[in-house]
């Protein structure tokens, strides 16, 4: 998947498909990604505390908060990723470790 999402006309891309040779490495980013069955090798979860998420959201995307304080409730990133790390201060990530 080359994308998803043209943000510049904001609608979904039409990406050729394109496989991954033998031994690559397919990244997907997503913020609500982990818990719907993807087939990966390994998740990583960067968990934001609450109260970080709400001072880097942008005042007219506020509105998207209740949807992470549910993914977190259902879904339980931390417990679902292969590796987690809290990136409430972007300058210094902390692994997490259970």
């Amino acid at each position: 998947m080359a994308s998803l999402w043209d943000s510049a006309t904001d609608r979904a891309s039409r990406a050729p498909f394109t496989r991954v040779p033998a031994g690559g490495v397919c990244v997907l980013s997503g913020s609500l990604l982990l818990g719907g069955r993807l087939p990966v090798d390994l998740t990583v979860h960067l968990w934001l505390s609450s109260a970080a998420l709400a001072r880097r959201t942008d005042p007219d995307r506020r509105w998207t908060l209740p949807a992470f304080e549910r993914y977190e409730r259902e879904v339980g990133p931390l417990g679902v990723a292969d590796l987690a790390a809290t990136v409430d201060d972007e300058d210094h990530p902390a692994l997490i470790e259970s």
